[in-house]
Formats: structure tokens, C-alpha cells, sequence
């Protein structure tokens, strides 16, 4: 349930309506925009359906939410949320914020190098895998704890935002020392133990829809984190399994128009999980621009024939800069802009 305060409600009669909402046994989500602020209140609805908080000071109006996922919906929030990711990059605006780097972390140097390469090509974002969930057993499963050193040394020196995978809600308080933005892979999307975890933190979470899963199936994960307290979650489209065996996985071009509608999360759009293929990114990219995508997330390698993963699907710098640049034209014709 919504409860839309008026535009003169004071700060005194807000606090009371929090505090009356939480003797119900209730929990109260403030959400302040341009115009109005907001309430959303998680719990069973029918306690407030028998308290008239119409009458209270300051309220206009109490709106039941009939959508599943509360706090995640247009309901709940009109306007789209920008999330600040920090060193100056918010996504969500009128920017699209490009993240770029290789599946794997490797070593330092060759890291170092991609990400001097990708940020001069346009990107804001590092991204960098130090724990690998991997369909094999013994297939490279990553640096851990000395990968995250690594991603945080560079992103520090090249003054970039970093993102890496958490797979354990053990995890991720020592993930979330090392990274600004914690990535929950298809994997784990209804892992809600780990979601509950980083409901808790205060870092960015970009969450990437299940290879199996609907837009409500990753709304719902989405629930999970904002009803913890984080509301910086940054939704992921990275396309699903279906029938078709082209490519890796079939992008759901149509899931970010959807998203859009239904919710006022940034979601970004993931061209190289989809096409599985190098030659089949740049096309993917241009289309999640072009059906308004907030921004992108691309795995850049200098050298991916000795890629330890994802080395098919990873463009080369000099590619990915030509890429950006044929981007920077799409993003025009729908609004938005490549800084």
C-alpha cells in the first residue's frame, strides 16, 4: 500500500504516520520526489484497510498496490530513480553508463591495460570477475580475494567505478570492501538469502535476470533488495534460454521496454551474455540503446584467444572503441547521450 503525503506535509506529521505505521507491525519505505513524498508500506495490506490513515495530518491519499513487487513499481515511484554509482556516475538520467572489462580478472597488468583501454574509448565502468560461477567443475573459477585487490587497485588509479559478481551472502561484506557495485549473476537471481544480504548494504546492486526467469520473476528479486532498505539496484537484461541455439542466449529486447513500464529502476542491457559471439555484439548493443536501455554492459579483452573465459564473446579494445562511437549516434536519436 502507497500513502501519497501532501506537497505542505511537514517533516513532524511524516514521522508520525512512520511511527503509527510501525506500531501496526508494519514496515515504512520513504521514498521523496520533486513533487510529493511517498510512502510504501510492506506488510499485509489488511491492517491498513481497517485504519483510516486518510485522516492522519498530511495525507492525500492511500493507494492499495496491486502489483506483487511494492516498492519496485511505478506505483510506488512515478519517476525513473538515478543511482549514483559514485567517482561522478549516476545511471538512470539522460547518460548511459557503459561498463567494460574482461569476464575474468587475470592479472593485474593485463587488467590495468583493458581498463586504460575501455575508459579512453568512453566507458565509466571497470568490470572485472574475481569469483566465477562456471557450468563446469574444473573450469577457472577465479582470483577471489586477490582479484578484487586488483580491480580495486586499477579502478583507484584509472578513477574508474567498479562492478564485480558476489555468489555467497558470506561474501559480501568482503566483496562489497573491494568494489562499488555488487553484481548478482543469472544464478543466483532467486538466491534470496544473497539478496536479503545485499538488501542490508549500501552499495549499488546490479541484478542480471535468470536465464529461465520472466521480467516479474526478476521484479520480484529485485523486491527483495529494496525491501532490505537498498534502493540502488540497477536491473540487467542478459538475455534467456530458449529454443533457439544461434547464439548463447536470446536478448529479450522487448524486457527492457517492459521494465520500463512496469518499474522505475534503471535496467542495462548485456549484449555479450546474449550473443555468446564477439561478430554478434555491437548489433545487440545498438538495439538495447535504441529500445532505451539505460546502459550496457560489455566484456573487453586485449588478447581473447588467452581469455581463461568468455574469450569468444569479448571484443577486442580497438572494436569496442569503434563500437562506441557508432553508439554515441543511436543514443542521440533516442534522447539520451555517451559522455
Amino acid at each position: 500500500m502507497i500513502i501519497v503525503l501532501r506537497p505542505d506535509a511537514t517533516e513532524a506529521q511524516v514521522n508520525h504516520i512512520i511511527e503509527k505505521v510501525k506500531v501496526l507491525g508494519l514496515s515504512p519505505h520513504v521514498s521523496k520526489g520533486s513533487e510529493r513524498t511517498i510512502i510504501g508500506v510492506i506488510g499485509p495490506e489488511d491492517v491498513l484497510r481497517i485504519t483510516p490513515l486518510e485522516v492522519f495530518p498530511g495525507v492525500e491519499k492511500v493507494i492499495p498496490v496491486l502489483s506483487p513487487y511494492r516498492l519496485v513499481s511505478r506505483e510506488f515511484k512515478k519517476e525513473d530513480s538515478v543511482i549514483d554509482l559514485g567517482k561522478g556516475v549516476k545511471i538512470g538520467g539522460k547518460a548511459l553508463v557503459i561498463m567494460a572489462g574482461p569476464c575474468s580478472i587475470e592479472n593485474i597488468d593485463r587488467l590495468y591495460e583493458i581498463g586504460r583501454q575501455v575508459k579512453k574509448a568512453g566507458a565509466t565502468v571497470l568490470r572485472g570477475g574475481a569469483f566465477k560461477p562456471r557450468t563446469s567443475p574444473y573450469s577457472f573459477q577465479g582470483l577471489g580475494k586477490a582479484g578484487l585487490q586488483m580491480l580495486r587497485e586499477v579502478g583507484s588509479e584509472l578513477d574508474l567505478v567498479t562492478v564485480t559478481e558476489v555468489m555467497d551472502a558470506r561474501d559480501v561484506s568482503l566483496v562489497a570492501d573491494y568494489a562499488d557495485v555488487l553484481q548478482i549473476g543469472c544464478r543466483n537471481m532467486q538466491n534470496f538469502n544473497l539478496l536479503k544480504e545485499v538488501g542490508v548494504t549500501k552499495k549499488p546492486v546490479l541484478l542480471k535476470r535468470g536465464m529461465a526467469s520472466t521480467v516479474k520473476d526478476m521484479l520480484m528479486s529485485a523486491e527483495y533488495i529494496l525491501s532490505g532498505g537498498n534502493f540502488s539496484v540497477i536491473l540487467c537484461e542478459r538475455g534467456i534460454r530458449t529454443f533457439e541455439d544461434s547464439t548463447r542466449n536470446t536478448l529479450d529486447i522487448s524486457a527492457v521496454a517492459v521494465t520500463k513500464q512496469l518499474s522505475h529502476l534503471p535496467i542495462i542491457v548485456d549484449p555479450s551474455h546474449a550473443a555468446g559471439k564477439w561478430g554478434l555484439v555491437p548489433s545487440l548493443a545498438k538495439a538495447g540503446v535504441a529500445a532505451g536501455c539505460d546502459g550496457l554492459i560489455i566484456e573487453v579483452h586485449n588478447h581473447p584467444e588467452e581469455a581463461v573465459s568468455d574469450g569468444e564473446q569479448s571484443l577486442i579494445p580497438e572494436k569496442f572503441s569503434r563500437l562506441m562511437a557508432e553508439l554515441k549516434g543511436i543514443a542521440g536519436s533516442v534522447g539520451r547521450e555517451i559522455l
